[in-house]
């Protein structure tokens, strides 16, 4: 937790106020936000969601809901409607769900309004909130998009959110969703699994008070594991309902998996941190906290994390800009060569680092950098996997979060649960998105064949020709929803000396298709490159990128 200006605090917290009487965002009711995923596949009803926070403090009735819903590009409404709701909000964090109609393919703009009441001081008294009853905040409605098509994706792989926080990341300015809700927007949204990676820092304090410790963080991390498994014990159920269906979107409950992102420290001693798939076990990471002031020293380094545990571990946002007080105060810093290539250390890991996350939400100056670091990786014979996340704290249509402590909040669509993926290619050819468990899944991210998108998909093959040429295929994939044809397909390389070795020269762009068709296939030689990969736009600015394919001797 931080409550620096700059940070991304998911949520808007509008009842802490440190220690002081006061606070300009502080008001006698609950938080609650209007939330629903921003994309609808084929055969998905979606649903809105009424997030309310502190009515454990400010009990609260949710009386009813009024929803108009206006298709983009037309003045009169499309739907509207006026729903009971008449339930009593009383608990810490919670979502109530309001069920949708199928709307026709298209965008839309979403603006529900609730009617609430509550008992203040012996009197009832009613408000109607529209969006959000945030202060300071003007509503903005949600907007959601109803796609014509199945989301595209390469056969043979699975594709999902690899960076997201449940309600197990609460303290006093940010809370997620829960499980259950992440389950049914992944379905709307078109995704196969979910790796939710809850803080490890909020593991190690108590549920009542965030500032005071846990005598130990395991039971509340059990507690999590167990919640993640009760909603993957009724996606079980579900899909043996639906054994007969085939549907590649939207047919079946992703897959749910409890992970943690785990405060460590770097060579310099500065705390980064470290996502983890599905852990056998609680990770302590307490670094950059928040709860200790100056004592922010890391809890362990990175190798630590590796030798306790062998699920897979990514690096992070590595390059998510960070301010000076972030800095000084949480002694936050950013990932190097040397974090990743630390086989040469004292302690024994039981594997590396499996990839970086340098898409986090948004292509801004963190994701150009750390594609710029992966890409020098890669020139130095260290192939990681590239990953998206969107580091979404709920925030399944939009975040709204704190901007100033105690005067301001802010509103923006950075980070948006599933809005970017990444799709990673299954080694049993014979299972579907239905019947993937936890096992096959982390075995699908020991091979080297993923690829990251906002939208069109793009994967290569190795193929060997009939003459005994070695070759890659590259395939480009994409529909109207998202913008149809590409501006342009490429492909890059670094060349191989004879001895196998890497060029010393820059990676190169070996191949540019302008103006690619929304089917584009190219195949490449691998003879003298050491790896290819390739990138994608496609017309409406939409983009995808694939991992690096090494070309193997012999």
């Amino acid at each position: 937790m931080s409550l620096w200006p700059g940070e991304k605090l998911r949520y808007a917290e509008t009842h802490f106020k440190f220690k002081l009487p006061w606070s300009l965002l502080f008001k006698p009711w609950p938080e609650i936000i209007f939330d629903m995923p921003f994309q609808v596949v084929p055969g998905v009803a979606p649903t809105l969601w009424i997030a309310v926070r502190d009515a454990d403090r400010f009990p609260t009735k949710i009386e009813s809901v009024s929803i108009d819903i206006r298709k983009d590009g037309e003045s009169a409404s499309t739907y509207h409607k006026q729903i009971k709701i008449n339930v009593l909000a009383n608990k810490n964090v919670e979502f109530i769900p309001v069920p949708l109609r199928e709307l026709a393919p298209g965008k839309y703009k979403i603006t529900p309004c609730v009617d609430v009441s509550r008992e203040i001081s012996g009197k009832t008294e009613k408000r109607k909130f529209t969006r959000w009853n945030l202060p300071g905040l003007k509503p903005e409605p949600l907007r959601l998009h109803v796609l014509a098509e199945a989301t595209p994706k390469a056969p043979g792989f699975v594709v999902g959110e690899m960076h997201c926080h449940t309600h197990y990341s609460r303290d006093h300015v940010e809370f997620g969703a829960t499980p259950a809700v992440f389950q049914q927007a992944a379905k709307s949204v078109g995704l196969d699994f979910v790796s939710c990676t809850d803080h490890a820092y909020d593991f190690a304090f108590t549920e009542e008070d965030y500032t005071q410790e846990a005598k130990s963080p395991a039971p509340r991390f059990q507690k999590f594991c167990d919640e993640v498994a009760k909603v993957n014990a009724n996606r079980n159920a579900e899909t043996c309902a639906n054994e007969n269906s085939h549907s590649e979107n939207g047919g079946n409950l992703p897959l749910i998996l409890a992970g943690e992102e785990v405060s460590a420290g770097n060579s310099k001693g500065e705390n980064v941190h470290v996502t983890v798939m599905a852990p056998d076990g609680y990770l302590p990471g307490l670094g950059d906290c928040g709860r200790y002031w100056l004592e922010n020293r890391p809890t362990r380094k990175i190798a630590q994390i590796l030798c306790t545990t062998s699920a897979h571990c990514f690096a992070a946002h590595p390059f998510q800009p960070i301010g000076l007080l972030e800095k000084f105060i949480f002694r936050r810093g950013y990932w190097k060569h040397e974090d990743l290539n630390i086989g040469k250390t004292d302690e024994t890991p039981k594997h590396s680092i499996r990839g970086i996350q340098f898409w986090n939400g948004i292509r801004d100056e963190g994701f150009y950098q750390g594609r710029e670091f992966w890409i020098n990786e890669l020139g130095k014979g260290i192939f990681l996997l590239p990953i998206a996340g969107n580091d979404a704290h709920g925030d399944l249509n939009d975040t709204t979060a704190v901007h100033l402590p105690l005067f301001s909040l802010k509103y923006s669509r950075d980070h948006v649960f599933g809005k970017v993926r990444t799709a990673v290619k299954l080694k049993n050819r014979e299972l579907t998105a239905a019947s993937l468990d936890a096992n096959e899944l982390f075995k699908a991210f020991d091979g080297d064949n993923c690829y990251i998108t906002d939208g069109p998909a793009l994967w290569w093959e190795r193929v060997t020709a009939s003459d005994g040429r070695k070759t890659i295929e590259f395939h480009a994939r994409n529909t109207q929803d998202f913008g149809g044809a590409f501006r342009h397909v490429r492909i890059f390389g670094r060349r191989r000396l004879p001895n196998g070795s890497f060029a010393k020269q820059e990676e190169i762009c070996i191949e540019s298709v302008v103006a690619a068709r929304a089917t584009t296939d190219i195949t490449v030689n691998t003879d003298n490159f050491a790896y290819l990969r390739a990138e994608c736009l496609t017309a409406d600015g939409h983009f995808a990128m694939t991992s690096a394919a090494k070309i193997y001797l012999g």
